[in-house]
């Protein structure tokens, strides 16, 4: 590793070392600091502030990853926050070194920084990243300005984008009772992702209050007060409607 590499600071705010969620494997998984949405059902509001969270060099991080690489077989590292995008330059710096050393990559994003402008920054990434978790907040744009109060556009560009490089995509979507639940909403989102050849998986995680406290300590109204948590089993079925809503598009039963 180059010594500008291995010095390259980005401001983490917290690590998961033996993630098991976030990716395939067992995974050291970096959440970031600084993040531009406010989702209604954001469950880290500690991650939002920029400069927030320590400060952290790209070197610091690989070596406590190498503390138990042995772990990390069929596994590898995940970024996530947060927005990892908010530190676009570390973040590459970052899955660059880690690609020296062999170790799969996977990034946990909403893609909401993407810019054409920045395209070729955002193509030095894509070089060293094997595997994205997209997080589709929402089918409509009107819709997904109201949960996360960012219009869509950078989101689906970000997914093209993703598509023309070939970088493998598992969308997420966390299903809300009454807000991102709705069968026509489920299909909708379907018919979307449905088109994106990159398309390697879908994840419908149920929604849950488990963030709430952390609104208490930081003195903060919780948006989706009253909101009960989604049975497990509610997921699975939003998941189908979903998958409906693909096979649609693509033309199969």
């Amino acid at each position: 590793m180059n010594d500008m590499g291995k010095n390259m600071t980005g401001y983490i705010h917290s690590i998961e070392s033996f993630g098991t969620v976030d990716g395939p494997g067992v995974r050291f998984v970096v959440f970031f600091q600084g993040c531009p949405m406010r989702c209604k059902y954001c469950h880290n509001p500690d991650t939002w502030a920029a400069a927030g969270g320590s400060k952290r060099t790209v070197g610091e991080l690989l070596e406590e990853y190498g503390r138990n690489q042995a772990f990390y077989r069929g596994g590898g590292l995940t970024a996530t926050g947060g927005e990892p995008l908010m530190q676009l330059a570390f973040l590459t710096e970052l899955f660059s070194e880690a690609k020296k050393r062999g170790i799969h990559t996977c990034l946990d994003t909403s893609g909401i920084l993407y810019s054409d402008r920045k395209k070729e920054e955002f193509h030095r990434l894509f070089a060293v990243t094997d595997l994205v978790l997209l997080d589709v907040k929402h089918s409509s744009g009107e819709g997904h300005l109201k949960l996360t109060s960012k219009e869509q556009g950078p989101v689906l560009a970000f997914a093209k984008a993703l598509e023309n490089a070939a970088v493998p995509v598992i969308v997420r979507h966390v299903a809300v009772p009454g807000i991102t639940d709705g069968e026509d909403e489920l299909r909708e989102l379907g018919r979307l992702i449905g088109r994106w050849t990159n398309l390697k998986g879908l994840e419908v995680l149920a929604y849950h209050t488990m963030g709430v406290s952390k609104y208490r300590e930081l003195g903060l109204s919780y948006p989706l007060e009253g909101i009960d948590d989604m049975r497990p089993e509610k997921a699975k079925e939003a998941r189908e409607k979903v998958l409906e809503g693909i096979r649609l598009v693509r033309g199969k039963k």
